[in-house]
């Protein structure tokens, strides 16, 4: 045998690096072996990563300071299972983390995160990677790039996953994608409503929640809603309320019912089903708030369908709702005065209403939370709307004063539902003075200064429906409430602009609040406002006429009319014709300045003051030039109304009237005229006419009394005027005679007849510049003048009729034209019973035939009424 020889070992090849086994204590160390090329150290690596993150939020950063997730998301692509395991796993921890988010967002790894999703991976690949994009999913950017990248989809598939993490990560990342539109759009393309009713089924909660948050969601739309339905989800969701065990999932089960509810189909599905009956009683017996209140909710959108208001009147809803008025909590209690709003438009609910709830509701108006009271005052203004049953029950539950409280409230909302039931209660008489009574003026002045147009318009709108007396508006005028009402016609808000229009117009029912209404500039704005197409409204121009019937004179000059219930009052002036936007300038201006070539100003007024010497007419006649018999035109009008219907004359009454009768009263004052005139000696005639002209003179320039106040030139002829027709005319009682005289006697003191052809040789002009030159002034009054034409002619006859309760209208025509317009009842119908023919309207000749009545239309009045 030969020797045994020791085999020696090879050594390793020279290029090959001896296994080495370390151990790191260093993050650091390991991020860097994340770029390594070996397989096991790079699963290692993210291994110990996955742990060290997985013990707090300062390691996140840590490692995002090191740079771990750059190199992180190369491994997701990684051809190694575990390493594309441990990585996914790493990331799924890191990216709870904001700014490794935001890292993450820059890096751009939808796509590679995406992929790891495919049914070829490992379940905890899948649960991992889902968890990522559940984490990303809360940020707006993050949801745009998953849908994107086609997220939704696998996400989708996981819902069947056999792994609950799984299930609840993508049911999670679902719901923070369908909060968008387009994400919800395709939803219901991939059909997952199956899906999510079966996650209804799981055992863990958190699974139960987040699908019916998620069908909360998607039910906002119709589509979604028939889907649900149409697969049964409904008796799902039905079963879940009947479970005690599941309460916990009660409220958000409420959610999704009060989306389907929305649909009548779903609506009359329950009622077939029982589910209707279940659902309202399930609502009224729950003793958790959050169930009570999502249940209101549900009945408040189900509500808005009238057929639904008539399935759950048939349910008694009402009794439900009631009750949950009762219940401690806010929520609810917002939430069953919503429902309440919604069912008021049933009207077998309205009246239900008003024997239960009403009181409650009341009460509610005094609660120290302000979403409360404005949620009540909402259902109380929906009950009391065009109801004045429901109306009264709220003034009898003691609800006015609450109410005018909640106007000083903070919430706008609340302000304005509180201004709505006053204003309904307004509609009653009783109540509106009992509102009244309660300051209301006071308390809407705050509502009018708002910034919120809705509070405006209807705190205007309250002020139209209360101001109806005198007392209401004084009321409002003294709390400051005028101005800041008319600041409201400027708004640029149609409605508010409208409803403060009303309110104006309601305010300018007497003479002193339109005066207070123009001193604020109402009137302006106004004339400014319907000058505008997109601006005016129906009620603004009826505001601006009812201001304009209370100053006459620029109604005149900017309309050319002025109807029989427009009276004419002392201190009336004609001005002439002005446009719209021209500002007329008040008489006491006028009269301070200087004679023009400008057109006269007529000035009627009846009064006369101390300072100015009396009339040139007897004792009797002075007593009444001094305002001491004048009758005023208010009186003379109940007497003129005091007149039996004979008065519109009759072919037996003419002929029982002398026909000189009439001219006798006439002739006979203007003899004692003449008489009076022949007695006076010329000197004393030129003194008193000086002293006349020197005291109208400084009437008009208001010299040698600056500290007194102003009156309006006196017209001691214009006060004749008054008293004779005052004794001869109104007596009579015929009211076609009583015209014909008025007509006679008014083209007597203006010149007399005057024939058609000579109407050119009338040298009417002279005479009025003779006036303006002794007044010193453009103003002249209009008894002053002897030699008239038709506009001066009409407007005496206008303002005598007035004082003599004749009722007659003044139109302005062009060229000097002017006339006035009577209503007669055809003689041929006296004694016929039944309806009569309107009243026929007649234009009163004052120049060619003085007394003659032309029908209007006809060839004779455009003679006389255009040249």
């Amino acid at each position: 045998m030969g020797k045994k020889i020791k085999k020696e070992t090879e050594p390793p090849p020279k290029d090959v690096f001896d296994p080495l086994t370390i151990e790191s204590k260093k993050a650091a160390t390991v991020v860097l072996m994340l770029n390594s090329p070996e397989e096991e150290i790079l699963a290692k690596a993210c291994e110990a990563i996955y742990r060290f993150a997985l013990k707090g939020e300062e390691n996140k950063a840590t490692l995002l300071e090191l740079g771990a997730v750059e190199p992180l998301t190369k491994l997701l692509t990684h051809e190694d299972k575990i390493v594309r395991r441990n990585a996914t796993m790493t990331f799924g921890i890191l990216s709870s983390n904001n700014d490794v988010k935001k890292l993450l967002r820059e890096l751009d790894v939808m796509s590679s995160v995406i992929a790891l999703l495919a049914p070829e991976e490992e379940v905890v690949i899948h649960e991992f990677a889902s968890l990522c994009l559940a984490n990303m999913s809360a940020e707006y950017t993050s949801k745009v790039q998953i849908f994107e990248h086609g997220g939704l989809e696998p996400l989708v598939r996981l819902l069947s996953s056999s792994d609950p993490d799984v299930k609840k990560n993508s049911i999670e990342c679902i719901y923070n994608l369908v909060q968008d539109f387009q994400c919800r759009a395709t939803f219901q393309e991939l059909n997952a409503i199956p899906s999510l009713l079966e996650l209804l089924k799981s055992e863990y909660p958190i699974i139960q929640l987040l699908a019916l948050k998620t069908l909360g969601v998607i039910t906002n739309d119709k589509e979604s809603r028939t889907l649900l339905r149409d697969n049964q989800g409904m008796d799902q969701l039905i079963k879940i309320l009947e479970t005690k065990e599941l309460n916990d999932l009660h409220t958000e089960v409420l959610s999704v019912v009060a989306n389907c509810l929305e649909d009548m189909d779903t609506v009359v599905l329950l009622q077939q089903t029982g589910g209707l009956k279940k659902l309202l009683t399930f609502a009224e017996n729950s003793i958790i708030p959050d169930i009570q209140k999502n249940a209101a909710k549900a009945i408040t959108k189900a509500a808005y369908n009238s057929e639904s208001r008539k399935l759950f009147h048939e349910q008694e809803v009402e009794k439900c709702l009631v009750a949950l008025l009762g219940s401690e909590s806010n929520g609810t209690k917002i939430a069953a005065s919503q429902a309440i709003s919604a069912m008021c438009e049933n009207s077998g609910s309205k009246e239900f209403f008003n024997h239960q709830g009403i009181p409650q509701l009341i009460q509610l108006l005094k609660s120290d939370n302000e979403e409360v009271r404005e949620a009540a005052a909402l259902a109380l203004a929906n009950l009391t709307t065009c109801n004045p049953t429901n109306a009264n029950a709220a003034a009898e539950a003691d609800g006015i004063d609450p109410l005018i409280n909640i106007l000083s409230s903070k919430r706008d909302g609340a302000i304005a539902n509180a201004a709505t039931v006053l204003t309904n209660m307004a509609m009653q008489e009783a109540l509106r003075v009992n509102i009244q009574n309660h300051d209301v003026m006071c308390a809407l002045i705050s509502a009018l200064r708002s910034a919120n147009t809705m509070v405006q318009s209807k705190a205007a709108l309250t002020i139209a429906a209360t101001a109806c007396d005198v007392d209401a508006r004084t009321e409002l005028r003294n709390s400051g409430g005028l101005e800041p009402l008319v600041e409201l016609l400027r708004s640029k808000n149609d409605e508010v602009r409208r409803h403060a229009s009303w309110a104006v117009m309601v305010c300018a029912s007497d003479e002193l609040m339109a005066t207070e209404l123009c001193r604020f500039g109402a009137l302006d704005i106004l004339e400014e406002v319907n000058l505008s197409v997109s601006r005016k409204n129906k009620f603004s121009e009826a505001a601006y006429n009812k201001l304009l019937n209370n100053h006459l004179p620029l109604k005149y000059s900017q309309t050319g009319y002025l109807s029989s219930s427009n009276i004419i009052s002392d201190g009336f002036y004609d001005y002439g014709r002005i446009n719209p936007g021209t500002k007329l300038l008040p008489l006491k201006d006028l009269c301070l300045q200087e004679p023009s070539d400008l057109r006269a100003v007529i000035v009627v007024n009846s009064k006369i003051s101390d300072a100015s010497p009396p009339p040139s007419m007897e004792d009797k006649s002075s007593d009444v030039g001094h305002g001491r018999s004048i009758s005023s035109s208010s009186s003379l009008r109940r007497a003129s109304k005091d007149k039996t219907s004979a008065g519109f004359g009759s072919p037996t009454d003419e002929k029982s009237e002398p026909s000189s009768g009439r001219n006798t009263a006439l002739s006979k004052s203007a003899t004692k005229e003449k008489g009076l005139r022949k007695v006076r000696g010329k000197k004393e005639e030129e003194k008193v006419k000086e002293e006349e002209e020197v005291t109208t003179v400084a009437k008009c320039t208001g010299e040698g009394s600056p500290d007194k106040e102003w009156y309006p030139p006196s017209d001691p002829d214009f006060c004749v005027y008054v008293y004779e027709v005052t004794k001869s005319i109104l007596p009579v009682t015929n009211i076609k005679e009583q015209i014909e005289a008025l007509a006679e006697y008014v083209a007597e003191k203006m010149g007399g007849k005057i024939p058609k052809e000579k109407l050119q040789d009338f040298s009417w002009e002279l005479h009025i510049s003779e006036l303006k030159f002794q007044l010193k002034s453009n103003v002249v009054p209009i008894g002053q003048i002897k030699k008239g034409i038709f506009y001066h002619r009409a407007l005496l006859f206008k303002a005598l009729a007035d004082k003599i309760g004749i009722g007659c209208s003044l139109v302005r025509g062009e060229y000097g034209r002017a006339w006035n317009e009577v209503k007669l009842m055809n003689e041929s119908q006296k004694g016929v019973t039944g309806g009569l023919p309107p009243p026929e309207v007649y234009i009163v000749d004052l120049m060619f035939q003085p007394g003659r009545l032309i029908k209007l239309r006809s060839r004779e009045s455009d003679l006389y009424r255009f040249l």
